[in-house]
């Protein structure tokens, strides 16, 4: 997806993968403070398989997981069941000391850099990133701070629905995709689908991600 490939980049962007040793720089803070996470669960263990057996009822194909490294890790399980295709994504960046973020340097901060980037671009993406404006919405009382992205992706005739939750939690940023095919233009037929209970499923998966990255 077009959305963690965006969510990646700007984690190296920003430093995402320096070692955070106190290197003494003015004011600037260089080294994890208490509270910040140095690396992030298994994405592929962070969703219960009672709810993927829910919102993925069927035989799911689970992707290798790109990225695995501490500090990142992603997983994808797809569900490939006519009428029904959904596609599950859950990506995790615990982000590092940065030179190149706002305020202090801090972990934090360059975790709230990659968030306020990912919000920008899900408002008002880039001419050519293929990607429709969201529409976003806060989410109240989730991680330090969360919002939702809803897009519409239309191609060749065939209209895929897209639900998106970001969740910041103090230097980790949670990344929650789920999209279904709503409407197919060729000889298996695929959908409806409904956007409300997509972002439900989302907010829901975003939940119980962060839950086991706070390690509540």
């Amino acid at each position: 997806m077009v959305a963690i490939a965006i969510a990646v980049g700007v984690y190296f962007l920003i430093g995402g993968g320096s070692s955070g040793t106190n290197t003494g720089i003015g004011s600037l803070v260089t080294s994890f403070l208490p509270g910040e996470l140095q690396k992030v669960p298994n994405a592929c263990a962070t969703v219960p398989s009672s709810t993927l057996g829910k919102y993925l009822p069927g035989q799911t194909r689970e992707a290798a997981p790109p990225a695995n490294t501490g500090a990142q890790s992603q997983c994808t399980w797809t569900l490939d069941k006519s009428p029904t295709y959904r596609v599950l994504e859950v990506n995790l960046n615990a982000y590092s000391p940065s030179t190149l973020a706002t305020g202090d340097g801090s972990a934090t901060f360059a975790a709230e850099d990659a968030y306020s980037q990912a919000e920008s671009a899900k408002k008002k993406p880039g001419a050519h990133s293929g990607q429709p404006a969201a529409t976003v919405a806060t989410i109240p009382n989730l991680g330090s701070s969360a919002f939702s992205a809803t897009q519409v992706f239309t191609t060749s005739g065939n209209t895929t629905d897209v639900a998106t939750v970001y969740v910041r939690y103090h230097n980790v940023v949670i990344q929650v995709v789920l999209d279904g095919i709503d409407h197919s233009n060729g000889p298996r037929q695929y959908g409806p689908v409904s956007m409300a209970s997509l972002l439900s499923q989302a907010k829901t998966v975003a939940q119980q991600v962060t839950s086991k990255v706070s390690g509540g």
